[in-house]
C-alpha cells in the first residue's frame, strides 16, 4: 500500500474572511492534500470503495479536500491489520509502549499550531480554543497514559489486567484531535490495538495524527484510521474481530449501538448526550457565575456534550443576572475563526445549523422569550449568533431535548430542594455547575445531582487525570483517569 500523493492547497483558494496562507497565526503554513487515503497497517491507502467524500470549511464553505469512504473491505482490512499487530503490541515492554506515548505527545506539541489551524479550519472552532485547549490537552492525554503504560499493576490493587485485543473507536465532530486522543492513548497503554473512525465531517486533524504515528514509528497495525459516514462506522462496530467498542456521540445512535451489540460479547462505553444544569445561588460571586455561564454554553458554539444548557437560577438575583449575563453576551466576538480576538466560530456543517434553527422556531413557537446577541455574522458560512431564552418552562422541548448549539434555556428556582429537583429533571445525566460562596453547600448539592461530573464556582474544566462520563441517558464507563483505564482491560482477581 502505498501513500497517497501529497498535493498543497492552493494558495488562492478562499478560506473566508480575508484568511489565506501567507496570513496564517505566526506563520504557520498548513499543507492540506487534494485527497485522502485510510491509514492502514501503516500506510495511506486508496480505498478499496474507490470513493470519497468532501470535508468542508464551514466559515467560508469552501472544500477543503476529500475524504475516503471506508466500506466493508476496507473495514476488514483494517481489524485485520490491528489484529495482527496485537500480539506483538501486547508483548511488548510496557516502558516500550510507553516510549510511544511519549513520542507522539511531544510531536502534537511541537506540531500544534499546525494542528491548531487545521482544526478549525475543519471545524470551524475559534483558532484560540483550537491552539490554548484542544490541541495541548490532546498532548496530555498521551502524556498522562504514557505514564500508567508500565504502572497498570498498581492501578487495580489486587487485580492483574490483561489487554482486550482490537478496539473499535467512534469519535465525534465537536473535538476531533482530543476525541481520537482521549480514545487512543488509554488503549494503546493497556496493550491493545485501535481501528479509529473520526467524524465525516472533521477527519483531517485525524489523518494528520497518522502521520506523526508514522513519525515515531509507530509499529504498523497498532493503530488503523478508517473514514466515511456512519455506515462506514456501523461496518466497524459490527465486526466479528472487535474486543470492544468506544463511542462518543448522540444518545440517539449510542442506543443503537448497545442494542446491535447485545448478545455479541463485546465490551461497550457509551458518552453521549447532555442537558446539563448549571446553578446559581443567591450568596454566589455574579460576575464569576456569569462568565461561568458563558464559559458553560458559548464554548466551542455550544457544540459540548456537557454544556451547561439549562442555567437555574434563585429568583432573589434573577433580574441582575439576566441584565449582566446580556452584557457580557452583547461582548462576545461572532466571525472568523482564524481571527485570535473571535469568540464564537462558525457552526459545524449545514445539517447541524438546521437542526440549531428548527429549536430556536419551537422555543417560540411553545411560549419562550428569544433573545440573540446584534453581532455581525458573516455572508458566507453556516453562522448562529448567540442565544438565550428566558421565561422558559421544564415541559419545553429547548429544556428537555440537547440542542448542541449556543443556545441556552434560562429557568428560575426558589429553594435548594427545588434546585435539585429541577435539575435532576432530565433524562440525561453528564454534567453540572454549581456557584455558591458556601462551602458546605456546594458539598451537599453536589452529593445529590445526578450527574458524573459536577463542577464547582467554574464549568468546562477538564484534566487528564480526572474521569468524565454519565448517568442515565448520558451513556455509561468513563474516559480519563485511573478509571478509564478500566473498560480496556479484563481484570483477574
Amino acid at each position: 500500500m502505498s501513500p497517497s500523493p501529497k498535493i498543497e492547497s492552493k494558495p488562492e483558494l478562499d478560506f473566508g474572511n480575508a484568511w489565506d496562507y501567507a496570513t496564517a497565526p505566526e506563520g504557520t503554513q498548513v499543507v492540506i492534500q487534494e485527497k485522502y487515503g485510510l491509514f492502514i497497517n501503516g500506510e495511506f491507502c486508496p480505498p478499496r470503495s474507490k470513493q470519497f467524500m468532501d470535508t468542508v470549511n464551514p466559515a467560508s464553505e469552501v472544500v477543503l479536500a476529500k475524504i475516503a469512504i471506508a466500506n466493508h473491505a476496507d473495514v476488514d482490512l483494517a481489524v485485520a491489520a490491528a489484529k495482527a499487530a496485537f500480539p506483538k503490541w501486547k508483548r511488548l515492554k510496557a516502558s516500550e509502549r510507553a516510549k510511544y506515548l511519549f513520542r507522539i505527545a511531544r510531536r502534537i506539541q511541537e506540531r500544534g499550531r499546525e494542528l491548531a489551524v487545521l482544526e478549525t479550519l475543519d471545524g470551524g472552532k475559534p483558532i484560540k480554543e483550537s491552539r490554548d485547549v484542544d490541541i495541548p490537552e490532546a498532548a496530555k492525554h498521551f502524556f498522562y497514559h504514557a505514564g500508567w503504560a508500565d504502572k497498570l499493576d498498581y492501578a487495580f490493587p489486587g487485580l492483574t489486567g490483561t489487554p482486550l485485543g482490537v478496539c473499535a473507536q467512534i469519535i465525534p465532530w465537536n473535538f476531533p484531535l482530543l476525541m481520537a486522543a482521549w480514545k487512543i492513548a488509554p488503549a494503546l497503554a493497556c496493550g491493545n490495538t485501535v481501528v479509529l473512525k473520526p467524524a465525516e465531517t472533521t477527519s483531517l486533524t485525524a489523518l494528520r495524527l497518522a502521520e506523526i504515528f508514522q513519525e515515531v514509528g509507530l509499529p504498523p497495525g497498532v493503530v488503523n484510521i478508517i473514514t466515511g459516514p456512519g455506515n462506514s462506522g456501523a461496518a466497524l462496530a459490527a465486526h466479528k474481530d472487535v474486543q470492544k467498542l468506544a463511542f462518543t456521540g448522540s444518545t440517539r445512535v449510542g442506543k443503537e449501538l448497545a442494542r446491535n451489540l447485545a448478545g455479541s460479547g463485546k465490551r461497550l462505553t457509551l458518552e453521549l448526550g447532555g442537558k446539563s444544569p448549571n446553578i446559581i445561588f443567591e450568596d454566589a460571586s455574579i460576575d464569576q457565575a456569569v462568565d461561568g455561564v458563558v464559559q458553560g454554553i458559548y464554548f466551542n458554539q455550544g457544540h459540548v456534550c456537557c454544556a451547561g444548557s439549562r442555567l437555574f437560577v434563585q429568583e432573589g438575583i434573577m433580574e441582575e443576572v439576566l441584565a449582566r449575563l446580556a452584557v457580557r453576551i452583547a461582548s462576545l466576538r461572532v466571525g472568523d475563526p482564524m481571527d485570535k480576538n473571535t469568540d464564537l466560530g462558525a457552526i459545524n456543517s449545514l445539517g447541524q445549523l438546521a437542526t440549531i434553527k428548527r429549536y430556536l422556531e419551537v422555543g417560540t413557537a411553545e411560549g419562550a422569550h428569544m433573545h440573540q446577541s446584534t453581532a455581525k455574522l458573516p455572508k458566507r458560512g453556516y453562522w448562529c449568533a448567540p442565544t438565550w431564552f428566558t421565561e422558559v418552562q421544564p415541559s419545553h422541548t429547548i429544556a428537555r431535548e440537547e440542542i448542541f448549539g449556543p443556545v441556552l434555556s434560562v429557568m428560575s428556582f426558589r429553594t435548594p430542594e427545588e434546585a435539585i429537583t429541577r435539575a435532576n429533571n432530565t433524562p440525561y445525566g453528564l454534567a453540572a455547575g454549581i456557584w455558591t460562596d458556601k462551602g458546605s453547600k456546594i458539598f451537599e448539592i453536589a452529593s445529590r445531582l445526578q450527574a458524573g461530573v459536577v463542577w464547582c464556582n467554574s464549568y468546562n474544566r477538564f484534566d487528564a487525570a480526572s474521569p468524565f462520563g454519565g448517568y442515565k441517558q448520558s451513556g455509561f464507563g468513563r474516559e480519563g483517569g485511573r478509571q478509564g483505564l478500566w473498560s480496556y482491560l479484563e481484570l483477574k482477581a
